[in-house]
C-alpha cells in the first residue's frame, strides 16, 4: 500500500484502526515491567501515535514513524497537547534507513497492514532498526483475511518469519479492544547481541 493510499485513508477519516486509546496489551505491558532496559523506542506505523505516548509516558525516547503526513501532523498536535515528547517523521519503515539502532521496537498490527509479499522486507527492516540485544515487541493480528489491510497472518507464520534472527522472550494473548478479544497475541522477541 502506497504514502498515497494511507494518507487518502487519513483525509477521509476512513481509519477503522483508531480506537482513540493505546493498545491495552501495551498498557499492561509496560505496567507490569517497570524497568525495562534501554532508552529509545521505535513505533513504525505509529498512526495516531496513542502508543508512542504510552511508551513516552513510560519514561523512553520515542521515534513514531509513518508514510502518512496526515498521521505525523496528528500525532504531533496530540503529543504536544498531551504535555509529552516524541518526534514523528515520515519514513518508510520497509525501505529506509534508520536514524540510529534503537533499543526497542513495537508495531501495533503493522506487520498485517502491509502487502503480505513485503513480510520479509520487514523482517528485514526490523533487523536493520534495531540495535543489538534490542527487543521487538510486537502486537498480531491473527485473523484469516486475505482481503485487507489488515491482512491475516498465524502464530506459526511469524514464528517462522522471525524465529531464524531473533530470540522469543515470550508470547501470550493480551487484553484487547472489545473487537478484537481472543485475535491479538504478543510476542517479544530479543535480537542476538
Amino acid at each position: 500500500m502506497s504514502q498515497n493510499y494511507w494518507e487518502q485513508r487519513y483525509q477521509t477519516a476512513d481509519m477503522p484502526w483508531e480506537k482513540g486509546s493505546p493498545s491495552p496489551g501495551l498498557v499492561d505491558f509496560l505496567a507490569a515491567q517497570p524497568a525495562l532496559p534501554g532508552e529509545t523506542v521505535c513505533v513504525p506505523g505509529c498512526g495516531t501515535g496513542h502508543d508512542a505516548r504510552e511508551w513516552a509516558k513510560a519514561g523512553f525516547r520515542v521515534y513514531g514513524y509513518d508514510l502518512a503526513p496526515s498521521a505525523i501532523s496528528l500525532c504531533t498536535e496530540r503529543t504536544q497537547a498531551a504535555g509529552l515528547r516524541a518526534e514523528f517523521r515520515c519514513a518508510d519503515f520497509l525501505r529506509d534507513e534508520p536514524p540510529f539502532p534503537f533499543d526497542w521496537i513495537f508495531e501495533h498490527t503493522l506487520f498485517c497492514a502491509i502487502q503480505p509479499g513485503e513480510r520479509d522486507l520487514y523482517v528485514q527492516a526490523v533487523r536493520r532498526w534495531l540495535k543489538p540485544s534490542g527487543h521487538y515487541l510486537a502486537v498480531n493480528y491473527l485473523i484469516p483475511d486475505t482481503d485487507g489491510p489488515p491482512f491475516g497472518t498465524t502464530a506459526e507464520e511469524i514464528r517462522h518469519r522471525f524465529s531464524p534472527h531473533f530470540t522469543l522472550k515470550s508470547d501470550w494473548v493480551p487484553r484487547s479492544y472489545p473487537n478484537r478479544t481472543g485475535q491479538e497475541r504478543i510476542f517479544w522477541w530479543q535480537k542476538p547481541a
